[in-house]
């Protein structure tokens, strides 16, 4: 009789049915994660936001907030290190991407839209904001919708996008 080398056709099926029961398993953990991690950068990205518009504010009294990312990242440099107030170099190229010249442009970072609107001007001076971080792809790249004015507070909605009248994030 002749010896057998190898594994069986069953043996083989049952290894491959464990793998996918392990993927099953395995894959929504790996999205939720993903998605608590673009979250997480989110609110980062906004905060950083808040406090690039108040030193803003702070070293161009003039100017009062900035009207668009832009105005807060290197501009189409993205070597630049010397600040002027039309970029303040506060906030990375990606954040603060050059092609977001207007207030409410936006820039994508982590699956998020980041969207900063600058309040009116009185006399040249802009004495409020607000930045909004939306999810670009809803249950997929994100859940919550995040939202901060002038205050700073970082405020959340699940559904729709985040306003001023929305709970704050705690």
């Amino acid at each position: 009789m002749r010896k057998q080398n190898g594994f069986s056709l069953i043996e083989l099926l049952i290894v491959v049915a464990i793998i996918l029961i392990i993927a099953a398993i395995a894959i929504p953990n790996l999205l939720r994660s993903r998605i608590a991690a673009n979250e997480a950068s989110a609110v980062r990205t906004v905060r950083a936001v808040d406090t690039a518009q108040v030193t803003y504010a702070s070293t161009y009294p003039a100017a009062g907030y900035a009207t668009n990312l832009a105005t807060l990242g290197p501009g189409s440099n993205a070597g630049n290190t010397s600040a002027t107030s039309t970029n303040a170099v506060l906030l990375d190229s990606v954040v603060a991407c050059a092609t977001a010249t207007t207030s409410g442009s936006s820039c994508t970072k982590s699956g998020y839209i980041i969207t900063l609107t600058g309040g009116t001007a009185v006399n040249g001076t802009v004495y409020s904001y607000s930045v909004a971080a939306d999810p670009v792809t809803s249950n997929q790249t994100g859940v919550r919708h995040f939202y901060s004015a002038t205050p700073g507070y970082i405020q959340y909605n699940l559904s729709n996008p985040a306003t001023s009248t929305d709970a704050p994030l705690q």
